[in-house]
C-alpha cells in the first residue's frame, strides 16, 4: 500500500508486522526480532530529494534520480530531521555536537533510518533466500553497473513494491554495529554498484563510523506507524 509523505516525491510503502531472524557470521550469532508495522521508502533517497532539503549535492553522479551517495550516517540523520520538520512532524534524532552521531528520540513521529531488522524484513518481502529474485533482474552491481549508480526504480521491485534494496548503493541503518567492540560505528546493508555478486545479499552486514562517506553508500527513510498521523 503506497503512502505519499507530505514532502513531494518521497514515496513510502507500508510494511506489515512480523518477525525476522538475523545473523552475524562474524561472531556466529543469530537472533529474532518482532516488528510492528512501519513505512519505508519505496526507493533510496535520490540526489534530487536530498538537494531539495539540504541545498547540497554531494554525489559523484550527475543524474538527480540516482540515489544520493557520499553521505555519512550523520548526514542521513540530519536529512531525516529536516524532512520531519518540513512535514510538520517531530524529529527522530537529537544530533550530537561532537559529530559521533545522534540519540534517537523514542516518541518522534517523523522520519528516520530503518533499523537493520526493518531493513532486512522489507528487503526480503516474505522471501527466504539470500535474494528476492535473480540478481541481474533486481540489482545494479559490478557486472552490470558500468561503474556507477543508476536511476532508482529501473530494476524489478520485490513483492512489496520496494526497489533497489540490493545493489546500486549500500544503505545506512539506524543501529550501532557492536557498541562494545566498535563504539559508535553504524550498520549499512544491501551491497552497491561496485560489489561482486556475493556482496549483494539480504544478510550482508557492514559497518563504519557515522562520519564515513563514500560513493556507493546512501540511505532510505522509514517511519513508525504507531506514532504517525496517517
Amino acid at each position: 500500500m503506497e503512502q505519499k509523505s507530505e514532502f513531494p516525491d518521497v514515496q513510502m510503502v507500508q510494511v506489515p508486522a512480523g518477525f525476522i531472524a538475523l545473523r552475524d557470521d562474524r561472531i556466529s550469532r543469530t537472533w529474532s526480532v518482532e516488528l510492528q508495522r512501519f513505512a519505508i521508502g519505496r526507493y533510496p533517497v535520490t540526489q534530487a530529494e536530498y538537494a531539495a532539503l539540504t541545498g547540497r549535492q554531494p554525489s559523484s553522479s550527475a543524474t538527480l534520480q540516482c540515489p544520493v551517495e557520499n553521505v555519512s550516517w550523520n548526514d542521513a540523520a540530519k536529512f531525516c530531521n529536516l524532512l520531519s520538520k518540513a512535514a510538520g512532524l517531530s524529529a527522530c534524532y537529537d544530533m550530537h555536537d561532537d559529530g559521533t552521531g545522534a540519540t534517537p528520540v523514542p516518541l518522534g513521529s517523523g522520519y528516520r533510518l530503518p533499523t537493520e531488522a526493518e531493513w532486512e524484513y522489507a528487503c526480503r518481502a516474505g522471501s527466504n533466500g539470500p535474494r528476492y529474485g535473480n540478481l541481474d533482474d533486481i540489482a545494479w552491481y559490478r557486472e552490470n553497473s558500468e561503474g556507477r549508480t543508476h536511476d532508482v526504480g529501473q530494476k524489478q521491485a520485490n513483492q512489496w513494491g520496494i526497489y533497489d534494496t540490493l545493489g546500486n548503493v549500500w544503505e545506512w541503518c539506524s543501529d550501532q554495529y557492536d557498541p562494545e567492540v566498535y563504539g559508535s560505528y553504524r550498520v549499512f546493508r544491501g551491497g552497491g554498484w561496485s560489489d561482486a555478486e556475493r556482496g549483494c545479499l539480504a544478510t550482508n552486514r557492514r559497518r563504519s563510523h557515522p562520519t564515513f562517506a563514500i560513493d556507493d553508500l546512501g540511505f532510505r527513510i522509514a517511519r513508525s506507524l504507531d506514532t504517525s498521523r496517517e
